[in-house]
């Protein structure tokens, strides 16, 4: 099967062909930094991870452009209610969405612009559009410049709307000046104890839609392969985003992906509603690479509707993978991952990114390794381990990887390790004596401290029980 993903434009699942051949350009709309993340805002990291990783795996060169809103309405009203610069609550914020990023085990951007960088290039924009018709500046010299919708005949095709039927856009607090309610800021002009930039219309900020159009094709070319984001963006960000940019005559993305949402009671998942699960709260309740398999468990196209026992069945999930991983290398050694995936686990991704159907493949390998284990076929064990690592790596979660493996406190872990050893070979002296009364309140002890003890065929094994 051919590479194919569902094209939002479109509304259609279109075969992939990149503009350049073995190359792929993505462009992931970043976070709007006024607030530190919750597990809405990473899904979005986490489905485009994968996607990343897939596209690598196949042989093809990714760049990465994930941008950077660093400055906004948002980030400059929690900015006055603080009291401190926007520019302390943006780099706080980023910060903060980079180092969930790292724990969730997103590979980093080949580049990730800030919107503040890069006003030269939304100057220039601007005067493409202006100077073809296509954008105004607000004639009262407030420094407003809009764009406008009427004179771009394509605009509602990515949300599938007709622009008699829309409302005016709602990215300002007045209209200044404007020609049409529907025309978008794509500069606003300064207000006292805002920051500002000079243009040639006047001091101002940037709109947001103006700042992913400009970094986009500064990083990536007029023309690049894959937009993505959250279904939430496609209108109005998306949709200005189009019209801005091939209105100046650029082609821009060729395909359109977008993400689900993620929400809680059915709501959309966000500050404002007071439902928001940040990122160090979250990896409290469950490790890093268990809420990983949580938000890219689904099909990065559906709605997950957030509760804690869904995330405590897919941490169970992800440790009967890491458990039969552990205990093949306890009796066939160290595994390297297999030089290719299975052929139903690249249909799977092949086919709109399938993560699903590709998971449903991983857990078929685990009941047949485990099998094999207790059968003690060990070269099988060993085909089936090498396989699930090259599979678990293209989605981000193989838990023998680099990433994973030192994840916990490798110092505490030799300690309670030394621990747990005293305490196991007093159980093994209570039983070889015939005590097996005190060999059961070891072990019970043990449960009680949170280690669970499995009895193999190589001897007691042990290791901290996540309930």
């Amino acid at each position: 099967m051919s590479l194919r993903f569902y094209d939002t434009r479109a509304r259609e699942v279109r075969d992939f062909t990149p503009l350049h051949e073995g190359c792929v350009s993505l462009y992931l709309c970043g976070a709007t930094v006024q607030a530190p993340p919750h597990i809405g805002h990473v899904r979005s990291g986490v489905n485009f991870d994968i996607l990343r990783r897939w596209l690598t795996h196949k042989g093809f060169s990714v760049t990465l452009c994930r941008n950077v809103t660093d400055i906004d309405d948002k980030i400059i009203r929690v900015a006055h209610e603080e009291g401190v610069p926007w520019w302390e609550v943006s780099e706080r914020n980023q910060r903060a969405f980079g180092w969930a990023y790292d724990i969730l085990g997103c590979l980093p951007p080949t580049v990730e612009p800030r919107a503040t960088g890069h006003v030269p290039q939304m100057i220039e924009l601007m005067r493409r559009l202006i100077d073809t018709g296509h954008a105004y500046a607000a004639g009262d010299g407030s420094g407003d410049v809009y764009f406008d919708v009427l004179s771009f005949p394509e605009y509602g095709a990515l949300s599938n709307q007709k622009v008699d039927q829309m409302r005016g856009a709602a990215d300002t607090d007045c209209d200044r000046d404007k020609r049409d309610p529907r025309d978008f800021a794509l500069w606003k002009g300064a207000r006292p104890g805002e920051p500002s930039w000079d243009t040639p219309w006047g001091r101002g900020r940037p709109g947001w839609h103006l700042e992913c159009s400009a970094m986009a094709t500064e990083y990536l070319g007029p023309t690049f392969d894959i937009h993505g984001g959250g279904l939430d963006l496609v209108f109005p960000h998306h949709e200005n985003e189009i019209a801005q940019s091939q209105a100046a005559g650029d082609g821009f993305a060729r395909y359109w992906l977008h993400n689900g949402l993620l929400t809680m009671g059915g709501e959309k998942m966000s500050k404002s509603l007071g439902n928001s699960l940040l990122i160090p709260e979250m990896v409290r309740k469950v490790r890093p690479v268990e809420l990983r398999y949580y938000l890219g468990q689904a099909h990065y196209r559906s709605v997950i509707d957030y509760s804690d026992e869904a995330l405590r069945e897919a941490a169970a999930a992800y440790q009967r993978i890491e458990g039969f991983l552990t205990r093949a290398t306890e009796v066939v050694g160290d595994v390297e991952p297999a030089p290719s995936v299975p052929a139903e686990f690249a249909s799977a991704l092949d086919d709109d990114l399938g993560v699903s159907q590709a998971l449903a493949i991983i857990h078929g390998h685990v009941r047949e390794g485990n099998s094999a284990l207790s059968e003690g076929r060990k070269e099988r064990v060993s085909e089936l381990a090498a396989e699930l690592r090259t599979m678990l790596d293209v989605l981000g979660l193989d838990p023998l990887s680099a990433q994973w493996a030192g994840a916990e406190d490798t110092g505490l872990r030799e300690v309670v390790d030394a621990l747990v050893a005293v305490a196991l070979e007093q159980r093994q002296a209570a039983r070889v004596r015939k005590d097996y009364a005190a060999a059961d309140e070891i072990r019970d002890r043990l449960s009680q401290a949170g280690i669970s003890v499995e009895d193999t065929p190589h001897g007691p094994r042990w290791e901290l029980r996540r309930d």
